[in-house]
């Protein structure tokens, strides 16, 4: 690692220029000879039946291309989440479908020569509606009675385990159980029990979703999008439209951001319709209001925690059952639902683990993938919790939880598998800064120094929380990349990998740089464009520097070989006792007068003609967790019930920080979100399912105004799986700052708050109540 030139360094970024100068096309920014814009008419009702759609008045205005609703369209059930096949979600919904199922579905689509002639034609479309009964709450939905929302569903295998019965409403079910929970539960001499509940939330990226279809010369369907998925997208769009995946290319261009929203395919369908239909280019363009109401948001989760432990401190047994508002459609139901529990529990030492999750629908928006990915929900919850044990056994917290964390060498217990030799485990904690985590946070925050008597209505607290992710699906995902000798000795770099603004472009430069031995400059980077890159399953997961960085590290020494092979024969010497530094061909005895830019022309031109590609691809046996410590210090108004968060430290052991400067900021990002969530963040709904603060002058987030002092501290403890022993960054950080808060205003105020966010008016009644929400205490 001391020799390393290019990683652990901080260069500007490869689309450092662009950015700063507009340059980037996105997506709004396409322009085509010709080109129609698209507009949906949406659903006013959370449940109806289309039974007709008058059209003939929307098609006589002049300019109007297209219209079409559920009769025009292939009616194929299929999945929208951005996940492989086989799709570990239902097949329940079509392009468009005859029953609407939430306020704002699309129910007919208009192409037009101009956006005012489009919204014009939406007004002049009728629809007939058969009103059906609603219901927008998972605790009601799963009631004897309630109205089913989806009469069949099938799956994408017909040997996939996806437990689901949509006769109540369950979109997908998990039932996990390590251990004998009921023998642990007797051993224990205190069991605590409590609910936690978190809202809808939207992902308020600042670019809306946005496609552009159009058929090529060769009668191929093209769809530009904002996606952090082409080839998932690719896949499931074929299906979606009946068409075979030759005749459809994704290409990814600027995403300004996704946060999981664009892990998705939403709009992808609508406008290759309309593009099929009228043989003519057609964008689709969403607006702000229709973001938040029509594309994707954070599941509403109950979640119920049970634990029990011994009298000296000591957790033995850990339940814990979620509830989760799918919305509409099943989407992510199962992985996010799954990863409330699989992603939280095996933080801690327990002898017995039971989880438990219904992921239900409602006549809610579709839920689907967010930062964090359900462990948000899930910790949350457990980290209030582990606070409130603490304080029944009359212990610190920080202490408690430096008893029952696991350990450098432990096996997650929720990672699991049953195999042909019974019980196997699943992924273990070989890299495990988690201690120097918390040591360096509590020093920051002087968790343990002398605190002054607060005077007056403003009470200060600190509060904490530690987590963890993890860096891909193990088993399950795929990256990789291609590079390409130039004439002067530069290098394209193809991956398939997105980059929606984290600075993967950057960070997988810098690795293709490092292992050939090049300035960051001569590497020219493409992503991502389904014809032209290898397959790559995208950005999520926190998978894109652990994945597909280990196949750009591939690629690169693939490359390097075949370099120093030639170098080799032009010298007439060993290629293993050569080296590549600055661009330069190195012997033992120094330079040897030979360049990169001189092997490109012998190859290309000279007497060894051939094409130097460096191929490489992998999938990651492991999902290796960073580890997390969030500290904050709270201000509670006990007059007002406003909350500030005065301060943050955020300490992260990521393995290897391949760019120290965006490792910080994706951390800082993870924690604004965080903060969001718990202070100010919930889509509100009316009566009938429809958004009440559709717009971000009602739907707050974080603005630098309301920023804490942060710090944010990275701690390296090299993973052995990753290349140049990296973990992922992007996500775990959004995990630690609701549950912290949490504490930090229980510390603050002696009030316990288990519903989010924590607003000053849920604050101010929790504190006119005296003590609190309390949970009950159980003793068997």
């Amino acid at each position: 690692m001391s020799e390393l030139e290019i990683i652990g360094k901080s260069p500007r970024r490869v689309d450092a220029r662009g950015l700063m100068t507009g340059a980037p096309v996105y997506g709004v920014d396409y322009e085509m000879a010709g080109m129609l814009y698209a507009k949906v008419l949406r659903s006013p009702h959370p449940h109806a039946r289309v039974i007709a759609v008058e059209t003939e008045a929307a098609l006589a205005l002049e300019g109007v291309r297209s219209v079409l609703w559920w009769r025009s369209v292939p009616q194929i059930p299929h999945a929208t989440s951005g996940v492989p096949h086989p799709e570990p979600a239902p097949y329940d919904t079509c392009l468009l479908n005859s029953t609407v199922r939430y306020v704002g579905e699309p129910v007919a689509l208009v192409a037009a020569d101009s956006e005012q002639l489009a919204e014009k034609a939406l007004s002049l479309i009728k629809v007939e509606y058969e009103i059906l009964p609603a219901v927008l709450e998972a605790a009601e939905a799963i009631l004897p009675g309630a109205p089913q929302l989806h009469q069949q569903v099938t799956i994408s295998e017909p040997g996939l385990k996806l437990i689901h019965d949509p006769e109540h409403n369950i979109a997908a079910h998990v039932d996990y159980r390590f251990g004998d929970i009921t023998a642990a539960f007797a051993a224990a001499d205190i069991i605590l029990e409590r609910q936690y509940e978190t809202p809808t939330m939207c992902h308020c990226a600042l670019e809306p979703h946005n496609s552009t279809a159009y058929l090529d010369a060769a009668d191929r369907l093209v769809i530009v999008t904002s996606t952090q998925v082409p080839f998932h997208v690719r896949r499931q769009l074929a299906r979606a439209l009946g068409l075979p995946v030759r005749r459809i290319r994704v290409i990814k261009p600027r995403v300004g951001g996704g946060f999981g929203g664009k892990q998705e395919m939403v709009l992808e369908p609508l406008v290759a319709a309309l593009a099929l239909a009228t043989r003519r280019p057609v964008r689709l363009i969403m607006t702000r209001a229709e973001e938040f109401a029509a594309t994707r948001v954070r599941h509403a989760s109950s979640v119920r925690v049970r634990g029990g432990v011994t009298r000296d401190g000591r957790l033995i047994a850990l339940e814990m059952y979620a509830l989760s508002n799918t919305g509409a459609y099943g989407s992510h139901s199962l992985t996010v639902a799954d990863a409330i529990g699989k992603k939280t529990m095996g933080l801690y030492r327990a002898q017995a683990y039971h989880f438990v999750a219904d992921a239900v629908y409602t006549n809610r928006p579709i839920a689907g993938a967010f930062r964090g990915y359900g462990a948000t929900q899930g910790y949350f919850a457990l980290e209030s919790f582990i606070d409130e044990l603490a304080a029944e056994l009359q212990l610190d917290p920080l202490d408690f939880r430096r008893r029952n964390h696991s350990q450098r060498g432990d096996y997650d217990a929720m990672s699991y598998k049953h195999g042909p030799n019974g019980f196997e485990p699943g992924r273990a904690f070989n890299s495990f800064g988690l201690p120097e985590c918390i040591e360096q946070g509590q020093k920051l925050i002087g968790w343990y120094d002398p605190r002054p008597k607060d005077e007056g209505p403003v009470k200060r607290g600190l509060g904490m929380a530690i987590c963890m992710q993890g860096s891909g699906v193990p088993k399950m995902e795929l990256g990789g990349a291609t590079l390409k000798l130039n004439d002067d000795g530069s290098f394209n770099l193809l991956t398939g990998a997105t980059d929606i603004g984290q600075g993967s472009d950057t960070v997988l430069s810098q690795i293709a740089a490092e292992v050939l031995g090049v300035a960051l400059e001569d590497i020219i980077i493409t992503s991502s464009d389904t014809d032209l890159t290898v397959m790559d399953y995208g950005a999520y997961a926190s998978s894109t520097t652990y994945v597909t960085g280990m196949g750009v590290k591939l690629a690169a020494e693939d490359a390097r070989r075949q370099l120093l092979a030639m170098a080799a024969d032009m010298c007439e010497t060993d290629p293993a006792t050569l080296s590549i530094k600055q661009g330069q061909i190195l012997s033992p005895h120094g330079p040897t007068g030979l360049s990169l830019a001189d092997i490109a022309q012998e190859t290309l031109y000279g007497g060894h003609r051939t094409q130097i590609v460096g191929k490489g691809d992998w999938t990651n046996p492991e999902s290796p967790p960073p580890f997390y410590a969030q500290f904050v210090e709270v201000a509670v108004d006990t007059e007002t019930g406003l909350v500030q968060v005065l301060r943050a430290v955020n300490v992260i052991d990521l393995g290897k920080a391949v760019h120290p400067a965006l490792a910080s900021g994706q951390v800082e990002g993870s924690v604004t979100m965080g903060l969001g969530f718990a202070l100010t963040e919930e889509l509100l709904f009316d009566a009938n399912g429809k958004p009440r603060n559709p717009a971000f002058v009602d739907y707050k987030v974080f603005s630098p105004l309301d920023m804490p002092q942060m710090q944010t501290i990275l701690v390296e403890d090299p993973e052995p799986t990753g290349p140049f022993g990296v973990k992922s960054v992007g996500e775990v950080a959004i995990n630690g700052p609701a549950p912290a808060i949490a504490n930090a205003i229980y510390a603050a105020t002696g009030v316990r708050l288990r519903k989010l966010p924590f607003t000053p008016s849920r604050v101010l009644e929790a504190l006119e109540a005296g003590v609190g929400v309390r949970g009950r205490r159980i003793q068997d």
